[in-house]
């Protein structure tokens, strides 16, 4: 009787773990660099952005500042990973003037000198 309320302990063990490992897996799956926000999704927040991304002397439109600062306070790392995706290439995204947006729009708590790509947050 004892080997079989062993056995029983050993399985409800090992269901526990393989119960907890999967929701540490799920976490970990789910928490990219944009928090669970897919990149897509952030980087199609960030269009009213796209003029600016392209010509260093442009304005860089409020709604923009407002969107760069938000998901730089929310998720510091997703705006070079937006910056660094394919969907940043196909829309023609120059990066090296796209890292200046946070500088132009005065964002105070920006990363500054933190690398993304080849380029460096001004």
């Amino acid at each position: 009787m004892a080997s079989k309320a062993s056995g029983f302990s050993y399985l409800v063990t090992l269901v526990l773990f393989l119960v907890s490992s999967m929701a540490s897996l799920e976490e970990v799956i789910a928490a990219g660099e944009c928090g669970k926000t897919p990149i897509s999704t952030a980087a199609v927040s960030l269009s009213p952005c796209l003029s600016a991304a392209g010509n260093p002397k442009a304005k860089v439109p409020p709604v923009c500042c407002t969107k760069v600062g938000a998901l730089i306070t929310t998720a510091p790392k997703c705006l070079c990973a937006v910056l660094l995706s394919p969907l940043a290439k196909q829309a023609g995204i120059n990066l090296g003037i796209a890292i200046t947006i946070p500088k132009r729009c005065n964002i105070k708590k920006r990363p500054i000198g933190k690398k993304c790509g080849k380029y460096t947050v001004p």
